[in-house]
């Protein structure tokens, strides 16, 4: 009997890559998986493609190419990737593509990578925070934020994500040395917890949610492995890395001045963050994680797994 196929976009990325690998290892094998992507030739596509996947193309940016991907799709999971362009207008365009294909194939259950559009609690005219590009308070929340509306006449389970761990690697905030030598981490959140996650995790609990079948239609969720304030994150940075490792924090416009693409963005998000830090980390559970996936990482089990990465990263040796 053929099974239920969940369509994965961004299939060979961090969140689409956890979900393909979930659904290939579960030991019930309750669904097939097609991973989609704008390169199946690629060397992680080809990956997917010998673990089992079924891989093919879909372009965000071509309707008619994500309406093939999701033909007889029962399940599908759509993320788009806004560090990719720097374009709040592009990610809209590529969510209301995707959600006009989902409609028109008919899939039965959508799971939408989402995040807050901050606009609902910091309007544009509040001076509190920076309005960037005329239209955005954080423009990589707020663009998927606004296109939650695409999907709210589809079967839809609104997936609120944290900050990736992995952006300590990847992304180039992880520790850094100091002149004198010194390690330290900038994550300027003051006293405030961060929620964070694993970025295979988010992956895994997607899963667990497509497992659970029709129960988190309409709802919103949010998932976190762990929320840490910088002092901790840095204790824990500083076992791993086998030297002290200082936090650092500082004004979130003066983090918005430090000149790396998207500065003025993720000043914003962590203004956001710490403002409405209460409800930011309610909204993002733990426990309802751990449910969905029980295997979640802490960030000391994520830090021991990296801990080669992380030191090359302080190196540039990666």
């Amino acid at each position: 009997m053929n099974k239920p196929i969940i369509a994965v976009v961004g299939a060979t990325g961090a969140q689409g890559g956890g979900l393909v690998r979930s659904i290939l290892s579960d030991a019930d094998r309750k669904f097939a998986v097609r991973a989609i992507s704008r390169k199946p030739d690629s060397p992680v596509a080809r990956e997917l493609a010998s673990l089992g996947a079924e891989v093919v193309f879909g372009d965000l940016d071509e309707p008619a190419s994500l309406e093939r991907a999701f033909a007889g799709a029962h399940g599908l999971y759509a993320v788009t990737n806004f560090w990719e362009h720097f374009s709040p207008e592009r990610e809209y365009a590529q969510a209301e593509n995707i959600a006009h294909a989902a409609g028109h194939t008919e899939v039965s259950h959508v799971i939408w990578s989402t995040l807050e559009d901050t606009r609902e609690r910091v309007p544009l005219h509040d001076a509190r925070m920076a309005t960037l590009m005329q239209r955005y308070k954080v423009p990589h929340f707020d663009a998927k934020g606004e296109a939650d509306a695409l999907f709210r006449t589809l079967p839809t389970t609104f997936l609120r994500t944290s900050f990736y761990w992995d952006n300590l690697i990847h992304f180039g905030l992880g520790p850094r040395r100091d002149a004198d030598g010194a390690l330290s981490f900038l994550l300027p959140m003051g006293d405030r917890k961060l929620p964070g996650i694993a970025a295979g995790d988010i992956g895994a609990c997607a899963f667990g949610i497509f497992k659970r079948g029709p129960r988190f239609i309409g709802q919103t969720l949010g998932i976190a492995g762990e929320h840490l304030t910088g002092e901790a994150m840095s204790a824990q940075l500083s076992v791993v890395l086998g030297e002290p490792v200082r936090h650092v924090s500082m004004p979130h416009a003066v983090y918005a001045q430090l000149g790396f693409p998207g500065a003025e963005d993720l000043a914003n998000m962590f203004q956001y963050k710490c403002d409405f830090n209460a409800e930011f980390c309610a909204q993002r559970p733990v426990a309802l994680s751990r449910e969905l996936h029980p295997g979640l990482l802490s960030f000391s089990q994520w830090l021991a797994s990296h801990r080669d990465r992380l030191q090359a990263s302080l190196t540039g040796d990666l």
